[in-house]
């Protein structure tokens, strides 16, 4: 019997005369014991009651037509539970923008809020069109080249199996988006305040439909020839956020710094205009990874609350971690360090988060939060890559971390593990090779963007700011804005 013919037979039964009068007496009765006879809204209360009671017996007399088997609602289960974690990590969404917006000024908060906003409504499209089919279809070892808009009705197509054995096509598809989403609204943070909103736009439909699909074919296709080779990456420290955070650096590097970043040679301070907003951002985020990494295993099984765990863990270290050690370096402890060691941790436990034990999850995720504090600082004042929100240091160099970590740290395969350096070189490999093949893209991207319809707002336009030039509007308009906060290196949040 069909799901539909299923579901008919669910509703005929249901609608049974014989079942009701005693059904409702029997529920006013309940009622009236707890609300008292007197009460005039006793059948009111009868009536959810009776929803669920009559939703309980319609599924006893459909079961009695032939229950699904066993593999069947496993496969239920499964779809069911990836749908809720793609929803997760689309809503991760919200945190990127709102942790972007914070990390900046206040006269660029609605250029930062429509590119992540729009970016995931683009990488939709796109990897519908095309980026799904480059990265599943398992046709060829170096990109797919079939099915595209999802118009094969064989799921081997895309290397899965038929249902209930594998996903639906639909939901592994919506799950693969929202990774996809992830990586490009990573770029937005590094170049915001300057970049022009179009070229943003095409940079980020070139990511998402060319770079990431390929280089994500090559670990999480069913012909992937650097996971045939060993290199493992189960969530994505690598396949997604060093891939989007290469595209970041360069395209920071290729556009350059905002005006008045650097002075005398010297990087300055260009504080957020709100760090309420960026707080609830990271959380928001904290809360997204737990379907990033636990709906990375593709099943409702026992794992996934290990995975959580190994999740939360690395998180937490992170955080700790990053505060401490901006608190020794500087003497307080900064907010956005603990915001960025809490990120840090969870990029880093990515990659391993299914192999690790739970000390294993907290080493890896302190040594980011270590690592993100010092990074950080290195690319702003030593490379003098203007990076607003530390996006590169979180998402490039704690993916590498994190990926790199695998190797050490997987109780299989890891070399603190008796595992040896295999794993640690089939991981080295992988990060180069998708790290320059991701670099070659971008550059390529970057530049032919920049000869063309160019990449950066005019200096007029980013002294004014981004939310005026661009869209016409602003973030917080109607309320006073104070007369010091335009200088760049004021103490207070610029304007």
């Amino acid at each position: 019997m069909s799901r539909f013919k299923r579901r008919r037979a669910v509703i005929s039964a249901s609608n049974r005369p014989d079942r009701f009068p005693d059904l409702l007496q029997f529920l006013q009765e309940l009622t009236q014991s707890v609300f008292g006879r007197r009460n005039p809204w006793t059948w009111a209360a009868c009536i959810p009651l009776a929803i669920a009671i009559v939703s309980v017996f319609s599924f006893s007399a459909s079961a009695q037509d032939g229950p699904p088997d066993a593999a069947t609602l496993k496969g239920i289960l499964d779809a069911i539970w990836i749908t809720i974690a793609a929803v997760l990590v689309i809503f991760m969404n919200a945190g990127f923008g709102m942790l972007e917006t914070g990390f900046c000024r206040q006269k660029n908060a609605v250029n930062i809020l429509s590119k992540n906003l729009i970016v995931f409504a683009l990488a939709t499209l796109i990897f519908w069109a095309v980026g799904y089919s480059f990265m599943f279809a398992t046709d060829n070892s170096f990109i797919g080249l079939s099915g595209f808009f999802l118009g094969s009705d064989d799921p081997g197509t895309y290397g899965l199996d038929p249902f209930p054995a594998g996903l639906p096509v639909s939901v592994a598809f919506l799950f693969q988006a929202a990774f996809a989403g992830t990586a490009a609204t990573i770029v937005s943070g590094a170049v915001a305040e300057r970049i022009r909103f179009d070229a943003f736009l095409l940079f980020s439909i070139l990511l998402v439909g060319i770079s990431y699909p390929i280089t994500g074919h090559w670990v999480w296709s069913g012909n992937a020839w650097l996971g045939d080779l060993g290199f493992s990456d189960f969530a994505g420290s690598t396949v997604v956020h060093s891939v989007g955070g290469w595209a970041a650096l360069m395209g920071a590097a290729i556009l350059g710094p905002r005006m008045g970043k650097y002075e005398g040679g010297q990087a300055r301070a260009i504080p957020g205009h709100n760090m309420s907003i960026a707080t609830l951002g990271c959380l928001i985020l904290w809360i997204g990874w737990f379907g990033f990494n636990p709906g990375s295993v593709l099943a409702a099984d026992e794992t996934v609350p290990y995975i959580a765990l190994t999740t939360n863990l690395a998180a937490a270290a992170g955080g700790v971690v990053a505060t401490m050690t901006s608190w020794a370096t500087s003497g307080k402890p900064d907010l956005s360090m603990i915001i960025n060691g809490i990120l840090a941790g969870l990029v880093g436990i990515t990659a391993g988060c299914d192999g690790v034990d739970f000390f294993g999850a907290v080493i890896v995720g302190g040594i980011a939060g270590l690592i993100v504090v010092f990074s950080v600082g290195f690319i702003d004042s030593v490379l003098k890559i203007d990076d607003p929100v530390g996006a590169t240091s979180v998402h490039l160099v704690c993916g590498m971390w994190g990926t790199l970590a695998v190797g050490l740290f997987n109780t299989e395969s890891g070399l603190f593990y008796g595992g040896g350096f295999q794993q640690v070189i089939n991981q080295f490999i992988g990060i180069a090779t998708i790290g320059g093949m991701t670099v070659l893209f971008s550059t390529i991207f970057w530049y032919a963007l920049k000869a063309t319809i160019g990449i950066r707002v005019e200096a007029d336009e980013e002294s004014m700011g981004l939310d005026v030039g661009e869209h016409g509007m602003e973030a917080y308009s109607g309320f006073m804005k104070d007369s010091t906060m335009m200088g760049v290196g004021s103490s207070t949040p610029e304007g």
